[in-house]
């Protein structure tokens, strides 16, 4: 029985549904826990989905690569997912228009402080040159992101640990921060969010308001227009 289990095992671990199938379960199952906490900080779907899905790897000694093989569609549909957030900026345009000033320079002094104190703080404790390039673009979406790292000697990989990890953490305490700074425009709150913790920021403001995650979908674009520009006029500066 064990060996016809294993057999029926290697079988479908070659087969792209599977791993698909696997991705999609977990963050249904996340998500649903999610809802039932009330949307709390801390139960973020994807900080979830990924450690479930972590543990599935590791029980089946299933590398990376062939998990990706399988479930790289998800990836693909980044691309759709972040041009479906111009509906609601659609629907929000003349709010936006009349914020577009203020929002502009949010963008600039975020964009720059983000690259800037990530990569001046990494450096001060010694993290090597290659590790740096790849943390620089860590608060733009992965797909920018990744290119960002790779095209100036990065390591694409990390860049999407990377990103991925700044999106977590922001999701998780951008709502606490703002209560606690006080902040309570949802214009603001949400364009923080896509500014600094880009997609799952933006998932994380859409959970809480919707004006928010209009805001949020603004800042995230926005940053992986200005961000690539900077890497290269701002990075040499600092690792010289």
């Amino acid at each position: 029985m064990m060996t016809e289990n294993f057999a029926l095992w290697v079988y479908l671990s070659r087969t792209p549904l599977l791993w698909l199938t696997v991705t999609i379960c977990a963050y249904v199952l996340a998500d649903r826990v999610s809802i039932r906490l009330g949307r709390h900080p801390f139960a973020n779907p994807v900080l979830h989905a990924v450690w479930m899905i972590g543990l599935v790897l590791a029980a089946t000694g299933t590398p990376y690569r062939v998990y990706f093989e399988g479930a790289q569609f998800v990836h693909f549909m980044l691309g759709p997912a972040t041009v479906a957030l111009a509906i609601p900026l659609y629907a929000h345009r003349k709010t936006v228009a009349r914020a577009i000033l203020p929002m502009a320079g949010a963008l600039l002094v975020g964009a720059v402080v983000a690259l800037v104190s990530a990569v001046a703080i990494a450096q001060a404790l010694g993290v090597p040159h290659d590790v740096l390039v790849s943390l620089a673009p860590k608060s733009v979406t992965a797909g920018v992101a990744m290119g960002v790292s790779e095209r100036f000697g990065g390591d694409p990989t990390l860049t999407a640990v990377l990103v991925m990890t700044t999106g977590v953490i922001g999701a998780i305490v951008v709502t606490p921060l703002m209560r606690l700074t006080g902040i309570t425009d949802m214009r603001a709150r949400g364009y923080a969010a896509g500014l600094s913790a880009h997609g799952i920021g933006t998932a994380r403001a859409f959970q809480v308001d919707l004006l928010a995650g209009t805001f949020a979908g603004i800042g995230m674009g926005l940053n992986a227009m200005l961000t690539p520009i900077l890497v290269p006029v701002l990075l040499p500066m600092i690792l010289r």
